[in-house]
């Protein structure tokens, strides 16, 4: 039996990594084409194309995994069991006393592996890429002007606004910090040429170093700005390690928070994720909740897919591999039609007002289901 199995993983490896490469291929192709212009342009500047593509689409693959591993396995699994139906390597098998369900474990076992292989995906190699992921091809260098959406910093009620932001220097042009009251010496407003974004140290806050001050009119002799819970606004009189005509924004906000938003929250780790939940800084809404706990639902949604799809082929009349295809894409499209639909709820607080419920629904849904249809592959 063993070399049934070895068999059976081979051909399902295969197909998924055929499947996966065409697909990728054929993503990359395409999108390279349209955006063949600045490829060439950024290729002139850093002198070589080649290096740009490999630099901007590499860290796209993971992210392409992570988004089509559930249906390709789904696909693969599919094909496979199809596959051996076809050439009556299926009867042969039972005939010979194996079940169904043994003949088909180690393509569930391989489905679980790869489900795991996403995990690690998701939250170790994406979340490493996310600087070059948060960059379209118009932008790749992180040299554009980009407008800036005013965002308040609800720890501080400090509204972070500018003329535009430069990703490369995580830099904001003709800032305009708009304090949460009028300070002595300060006032109520912060402007100034540029407002670079300096992560936390041990010996002082993150925040945004603003040079060419404009507002106040001066820094010398102004002291620096404390609240309650820490310090607002930091004074070159009382940290030397600041010219005079700069100071100091103190704010939880990174820049890709203040600049990325959504792409952010995409293509974080869950850790980070659930650490903005104590981030007083950070307006939390719903849709960064359903996104946590759908990410821990989402192994188990992809082996649930599986037992689905499987028993759909696993029928004696189903020998035909573009039938059995046809039935996978219409069972996909049900099935993420529903999980699609659940989050969009979950998030906009409609109907399912509860994020933990809209990213369980689906196994709510789809575990009965899948249960009563698995159940030839226990008897």
């Amino acid at each position: 039996m063993l070399l049934i199995d070895r068999y059976l993983l081979f051909q399902f490896l295969k197909s998924f990594l055929i499947f996966f490469i065409s697909f990728t291929g054929l993503f990359i192709v395409i999108d390279s084409f349209n955006n063949l212009d600045e490829f060439l342009k950024y290729g002139d500047q850093t002198g070589s194309t080649f290096g740009v593509l490999w630099d901007y689409y590499s860290p796209r693959v993971f992210t392409f995994f992570g988004m089509t591993s559930g249906i390709l396995t789904l696909i693969s699994a599919m094909f496979t069991v199809t596959w051996i139906q076809r050439h009556n390597e299926m009867t042969a098998l039972m005939a010979a006393g194996i079940s169904q369900a043994r003949i088909v474990r180690p393509i569930v076992i391989a489905v679980i592996v790869i489900a795991v292989l996403g995990v690690l995906n998701r939250e170790l190699l994406i979340p490493h890429y996310m600087d070059r992921l948060t960059r379209n091809a118009q932008d790749w260098l992180g040299e554009s002007r980009k407008t800036l959406q005013q965002q308040f910093d609800n720890r501080t009620d400090v509204l972070i606004n500018g003329a535009a932001t430069f990703a490369k220097e995580q830099r904001i042009e003709s800032p305009v910090f708009r304090l949460p009251r009028e300070f002595d010496g300060v006032g109520k407003e912060v402007m100034g040429a540029t407002a670079d974004y300096m992560p936390p140290t041990a010996d002082r806050p993150g925040g945004f170093l603003v040079s060419g001050v404009t507002k106040p009119e001066t820094t010398a002799g102004v002291a620096s700005v404390e609240l309650p819970d820490g310090p607002l606004l930091l004074m070159p009189d009382d940290h030397p390690w600041m010219e005079q005509g700069q100071c100091f924004l103190v704010t939880d906000l990174t820049f890709e928070q203040l600049t990325a938003s959504s792409q952010w929250r995409d293509y974080a780790s869950t850790y980070a994720l659930i650490s903005t939940l104590s981030n007083r800084s950070l307006d939390v809404g719903a849709d960064v909740r359903v996104e946590i706990h759908s990410r821990i639902v989402q192994p188990f949604l992809d082996i649930t897919l599986l037992f689905l799809g499987l028993p759909i082929v696993l029928r004696k009349e189903n020998r035909n591999i573009f039938i059995a295809i046809g039935y996978c894409l219409l069972l996909v499209v049900c099935f993420y039609a529903v999980t699609l639909a659940c989050k969009a709820m979950g998030a906009n607080y409609w109907i399912i007002r509860s994020p933990v419920v809209a990213a369980f629904m689906p196994l709510i849904v789809f575990v009965p289901i899948a249960t009563a249809m698995s159940s030839p592959l226990r008897d």
